[in-house]
């Protein structure tokens, strides 16, 4: 597997792309192309076609959560298949793969809607229905894992903003939030979004999923900015016995989790342009 970053809160040194606070990559394997969410504008589509991605070949559009950093590139996506379809062109459709939940409709304190800007019809009329609460294997050895189950004590306690269920804003812990996980020949490999359902939460998921115990890297928001001191030290001492040697923790996590972090793990530098293969 190859996975490659479209976008990120930083660039790469001298690679001249485009970045902003969002996340999105770009995965290959088995000759199967995933875009894993699309950030928070049309960057994306920028930074990858200079990199010579193809955008209208895609196998598999998978969204970690509904949130504007991670989802409000699909408007340009839409626009950009419209326009192939008015001049005659064809393109794959791909699949949809995310929480049925994506869709609900969000808010934070002063900001009106922080949620999807296009809704399930019209995305549905370029992408086909993958929607799905349980896991979904895209190849024989990546996983989207579905509805990651909160068993820890130090993770997802606060809700973020509102969500709007049946005409009710209640309090929303992100439910929809959801990872990839891959099995490759040394441990497995974490690909998040920003990992509001947990880190660890998301990680001992994939460990019973993927029945392997062993993690080779995790890659991805760890949903770490300015964390409390109950949620970073059970992160911190989760990673103490997690075995794993390299992680690329990016977009979501601050400098001091990220230099916490490294005191346990060596932490990766990621940014736009980076690739890394397993």
């Amino acid at each position: 597997m190859k996975l490659t970053v479209l976008v990120d809160n930083n660039t790469l040194i001298d690679r001249y792309f485009l970045a902003e606070p969002g996340v999105s990559f770009f995965i290959e394997d088995d000759g199967v192309n995933i875009l894993f969410d699309t950030g928070y504008s049309e960057i994306f589509l920028t930074n990858g076609e200079k990199m010579g991605f193809n955008f209208f070949n895609i196998d598999y559009l998978v969204l970690s959560h509904s949130h504007v950093d991670h989802t409000w590139g699909l408007e340009p996506l839409v626009k950009r298949l419209s326009e192939e379809i008015t001049e005659g062109r064809s393109f794959n459709r791909a699949e949809l793969i995310a929480h049925p939940d994506v869709f609900k409709s969000r808010s934070f304190t002063g900001v009106e809607e922080i949620g999807m800007n296009v809704d399930k019809a019209k995305l549905l009329r370029y992408f086909a229905n993958g929607l799905s609460e349980k896991p979904v294997w895209l190849t024989k050895k990546l996983v989207f894992l579905g509805a990651i189950p909160r068993n820890n004590q130090f993770e997802s306690l606060e809700p973020i903003g509102k969500v709007l269920i049946n005409g009710d804003e209640v309090d929303d812990f992100n439910l929809d939030d959801s990872a990839l996980c891959y099995k490759s020949d040394k441990g497995l490999v974490i690909i998040t979004g920003c990992s509001h359902a947990g880190i660890c939460n998301i990680i001992s998921y994939a460990k019973e999923i993927c029945q392997d115990n062993r993690i080779e890297d995790v890659i991805g928001g760890f949903h770490l900015q300015e964390p409390s001191k109950v949620q970073m030290d059970g992160t911190i001492d989760y990673f103490k016995h997690l075995n794993v040697k390299k992680i690329h923790a990016c977009h979501c996590t601050d400098l001091t989790s990220k230099i916490k972090l490294a005191q346990v793990v060596e932490v990766g530098e990621v940014g736009v342009g980076f690739s890394i293969e397993y």
